[in-house]
């Protein structure tokens, strides 16, 4: 499904108008990094972090992101990996957005939507709805598009004792300096390291 352009949802005026820190929702980026900085293999593969399930009573955070979000973000290639992976689409009950070059839909009956152009524009009105937050999933491509655009308002980063020594970057294409505050840390059993960052 097509994103409609943003100059429908806002006039000229009202858009200049648009404090876009003071937005209804906050993007939460929420994701796994390796050591070495990489949230997936050069291919988009995942399967290494299937050696980090979430232990009986430990689940990173994850259950309380999800209870604060009702709209997910990710780009087409994370789309696709989740879809690889051994498991029914986990996110039937929120409105889930792919950023991608073109409309691959694979979830017709689920509540996806394809955003395939003015997607920093489409982002904005997202954060002007009412409802709860928005967790930016990935990848790197769209976490650096929106920290250029300063869409970004919390960091929660979950460092996994592995080295890929190859891969996708978390932060690819070089993004603009911004200065984050420190908003807590968590060490697991597991060896795996969540550290929050808010926006400074």
């Amino acid at each position: 499904m097509w994103i409609p352009r943003f100059f429908l949802m806002y006039s000229e005026h009202e858009y200049k108008q648009l404090n876009f820190r003071d937005m209804k929702k906050k993007i939460k980026l929420y994701i796994a990094v390796s050591l070495d900085g990489y949230i997936a293999r050069p291919d988009g593969n995942l399967d290494w972090l299937t050696k980090y399930p979430m232990p009986t009573g430990t689940e990173y955070g994850y259950k309380d992101l999800m209870d604060s979000i009702d709209t997910i973000i990710m780009g087409g290639k994370t789309y696709r990996a989740v879809l690889d992976m051994d498991f029914e689409w986990p996110y039937s009950d929120k409105a889930c957005y792919i950023v991608s070059h073109r409309n691959t839909n694979l979830t017709p009956t689920k509540n996806v939507k394809f955003i395939t152009e003015n997607v920093v524009e489409t982002v904005k009105a997202l954060k002007q709805q009412d409802g709860k937050d928005i967790w930016l999933v990935g990848g790197g491509q769209v976490i650096t598009l929106l920290l250029n655009h300063d869409l970004v308002d919390e960091m929660q980063i979950c460092y996994i004792p592995v080295i890929l020594g190859n891969g996708i970057p978390l932060f690819p294409n070089q993004p603009k300096e911004s200065t984050w505050k420190f908003a807590g840390s968590e060490a697991y059993d597991s060896g795996i390291v969540k550290i929050t960052y808010v926006i400074g």
